[in-house]
């Protein structure tokens, strides 16, 4: 699927992972960057499409720069890079800093543990929540948002 050739050429406004027509996808996308705050160009479109009608879920930049060369879309991994951080200041991602190294990037922007699979380079939700109690913040501040990551590692076998 060229994903690029399915996204309109200027800025028109004109579950799981069933995605609408082509048109009907670009217009919702269109529209989401625009109520974000983001003006909705070709490549912006194109991830916005891949990232934001599908079932929720957790990408690297390196992940989605696969996908989107699978895809035929031509453009750079830095590109990749400036787009998520775009959309992860605008609110329509979430960073989740797993490792302290590597980033996921979660569809999913309300707040929700994780856990983390260690050596495998997997984020997943936590079925069900996490119960645990929010400290009360210092004075004259706000908590702006919370990352639970649990960090797991397979058994070894004995």
């Amino acid at each position: 699927m060229d994903v690029l050739s399915s996204l309109p050429e200027t800025d028109s406004d004109s579950d799981d992972l069933a995605i609408p027509p082509a048109d009907e996808a670009a217009a919702r996308c269109a529209q989401l960057l625009r109520d974000a705050g983001l003006r909705p160009t070709r490549h912006r479109l194109a991830l916005a499409r891949m990232l934001l009608l599908g079932a929720h879920r957790h990408v690297t930049a390196e992940g989605l720069y696969d996908e989107a060369t699978a895809a035929n879309l031509r453009l750079s991994l830095a590109t990749v890079y400036n787009t998520l951080n775009q959309f992860t200041d605008a609110g329509l991602l979430r960073r989740i800093a797993a490792d302290g190294i590597k980033s996921f990037f979660d569809t999913n922007t309300s707040v929700h543990p994780h856990f983390y699979l260690e050596g495998e380079d997997i984020l997943v939700d936590v079925a069900g929540g996490l119960a645990f109690t929010v400290p009360a913040p210092l004075p004259g501040h706000e908590i702006t948002r919370l990352d639970v990551i649990v960090h797991l590692r397979r058994k070894r076998l004995m």
